[in-house]
């Protein structure tokens, strides 16, 4: 006698999974489709709502669960379906309501294909893709906006920057070169550190005109802390009345820079053991400029824009990657030759950028030829020295009146940072 309960049925696991995958298929499909219900014109018909991103996401589940249990054709079927519904979709949107643009048919195609990475369980990915797609198409004016303040030469800069990082990543050795570095490991460090820098670089173009030089100066910071006190500091020698507001934003810019050398440290060394042997003196410096920043006179931000480098322009890339490269070599060789303080020594190259002697000294600690409590050390000493090159920058490039206030408050600073680094290495010393 046959069973009358289908096989999946009577298996309770394979039930529950089922309706798990579902229920997942089911949230994301209404997340997708809540976004472009609310993208909905008054009084304009929706062509495809909730309901619609929904089902798209439940087919794709469904036609790959089948596909796995009964016949692989299914899911070919339902993907010709989705791919022919998508291609009407956005031929009544585009001819026949004269609603230009195919993102809602994209939209909608990959929603079905979400239903299938839930029935394979690459949950994390689908709802990871789900997120990504919905904030695509949330900050739809946001990302128009980006687009359109970008200027020609940042556009080219970063399509030059992508293409020589597609070119050269590929071919370059992932070995030790003279038993000191590993190119592709530089390559990828100035990739990653290149990415962020661009990406508060993006977000200080869209903000800086809004909210004045102080957050300029703290987002420039990130991006070139040197290079912004520089401009900031050539800014209000033009124009006196943006004292008050260019000291801020050297001091956020300064402070910026701490932060993003615990950034680069977490990057070159995941296991985050220089970030946090680096982070409570960094902080503590942190937290004064911050100090800094709110005892000072409070005025209305002047829109002002610091103009900078795009950090995917080739040149400030090869700068970084040759700094970086070379310094790790001196580093190797010193510590080599005299030990920690011969790494200790190349903190000396924060007058030109800390972000080179974080990476380098990070590097050495992650192959093991310096302790980490030494890399993380040096990386201190390389941001208290680029403290002190801002003061000769602002003399140099700025009024009388603004280097006075950065000479008082840096030297404070640089004192403050000395004292706590010495006691900081005391008590490492005896820890680690």
């Amino acid at each position: 006698m046959t069973d009358p309960v289908p096989q999946f049925l009577s298996n309770m696991d394979v039930t529950i999974e089922f309706f798990q995958k579902l229920a997942l298929a089911t949230l994301i499909g209404i997340l997708i489709g809540i976004e472009r219900e609310h993208r909905r014109p008054e009084g304009i018909e929706l062509i495809a709502g909730v309901r619609t991103f929904t089902m798209a996401s439940i087919a794709g589940m469904i036609s790959s669960y089948l596909a796995q249990t009964v016949h692989t054709g299914i899911i070919l079927i339902t993907l010709v379906f989705f791919a022919i519904i998508s291609a009407i979709y956005a031929y009544v949107k585009n001819a026949i309501l004269k609603q230009p643009g195919i993102t809602g048919p994209i939209a909608l195609f990959c929603t079905y294909l979400l239903g299938i990475f839930i029935a394979y369980e690459f949950y994390l990915i689908a709802i990871a893709i789900a997120v990504i797609m919905t904030l695509l198409l949330a900050e739809k004016r946001p990302l128009h906006s980006f687009a359109t303040n970008l200027a020609d030469d940042e556009i080219q800069s970063a399509v030059r920057f992508l293409a020589v990082v597609f070119i050269l990543y590929p071919i370059t050795p992932d070995e030790l070169f003279m038993g000191v570095i590993n190119p592709r490991w530089i390559l990828r460090v100035v990739i990653i550190v290149a990415t962020i820098s661009f990406i508060s670089f993006i977000i200080m173009k869209q903000m800086g005109a809004s909210y004045g030089l102080p957050l300029s100066g703290m987002l420039g910071g990130l991006v070139n802390s040197e290079a912004t006190t520089g401009a900031v500091a050539g800014m209000v020698k033009k124009r006196n009345e943006l004292v008050t507001s260019g000291y801020i934003g050297i001091i956020l810019s300064n402070a910026a820079m701490l932060i993003r050398n615990l950034l680069i440290a977490f990057i070159v060394d995941p296991s985050g053991r220089v970030l946090l042997l680096m982070a409570p003196p960094q902080l503590i410096i942190t937290s004064f400029a911050i100090a800094a920043v709110i005892r000072s006179e409070n005025n209305t931000p002047v829109s002002e824009t610091i103009k900078l480098e795009s950090p995917f322009a080739l040149s400030s890339a090869i700068k970084f990657a040759f700094g970086f490269a070379a310094l790790s070599i001196i580093s190797t060789f010193a510590n080599m030759w005299a030990g920690a303080a011969g790494v200790y020594a190349t903190a000396l190259g924060g007058l030109i950028s800390s972000a080179v002697v974080t990476a380098s000294a990070t590097t050495l600690a992650v192959s093991d030829l310096v302790p980490h409590s030494t890399a993380a050390l040096t990386a201190v000493m390389a941001s208290i020295v680029s403290t002190g090159s801002k003061i000769l920058l602002v003399k140099w490039a700025g009024p009388s009146e603004l280097s006075g206030l950065i000479k008082r408050t840096f030297t404070y600073f640089i004192i403050l940072g000395t004292a706590i680094l010495i006691i900081w290495g005391i008590y490492i010393s005896y820890t680690y």
